[in-house]
């Protein structure tokens, strides 16, 4: 995987439209969405916890998990869910994928805020890796193996994940971090194929 010299050259990184977003807040969305996500080979995989500003203050995250097909993601509000029963089911199963970026912290939040240790999931910052010292982010890998430039809003990305109303910014933030995890990885097994 080469990345471009200029990823601003690159066409955009299209994602997924806000009708290709669901929040997830109650239980018959979460059964619905464990149907949906169980019926898949692999899923782009993320989370998004409020950001903390004061030195050694703890996360309280993750308040946001994404889990996405190729058409659909599904944004699951932890803090506003009564039952995980639906979203442990998925995250947990070993035979179905979950490739995301970055993903030690949030495995870490999921175990101890709530109680889910997952499986099956494959960390494409450590497999894209360009040298031991480097783990490969999404915008890169995005670039490099998709061929799309992606933008992503730093003051997005420090939004209030908590609240119970989220933005059509913060959805579609949260749905393509996700979503564009799921196209890398399919790039990738094609790359591996050949």
């Amino acid at each position: 995987m080469t990345a471009p010299d200029d990823p601003a050259d690159l066409p955009p990184y299209a994602g997924l439209d806000p009708a290709g977003i669901t929040l997830v807040r109650d239980s018959a969305g979460a059964a619905a969405a464990r149907r949906v996500l169980e019926a898949a080979d692999a899923l782009g995989f993320d989370t998004e916890s409020r950001p903390t500003f004061v030195r050694g203050e703890a996360s309280s995250g993750p308040h946001v998990v994404q889990l996405a097909t190729d058409s659909h993601c599904f944004l699951y509000q932890v803090d506003h869910l009564a039952d995980l029963a639906d979203l442990r089911a998925v995250l947990e199963s070993p035979g179905l994928v979950k490739a995301g970026f970055g993903l030690g912290d949030d495995l870490r939040r999921l175990a101890s805020k709530c109680d889910i240790h997952c499986g099956g999931v494959l960390d494409l910052a450590q497999l894209l890796r360009p040298n031991r010292r480097e783990a490969m982010g999404v915008k890169k890998a995005v670039a490099g193996l998709l061929g799309r430039r992606m933008e992503k809003s730093k003051r997005v990305a420090t939004t209030n994940w908590a609240s119970r109303k989220l933005s059509e910014r913060q959805m579609l933030y949260a749905a393509n971090d996700a979503h564009a995890a799921l196209c890398v990885y399919r790039a990738w097994v094609a790359g591996q194929a050949r």
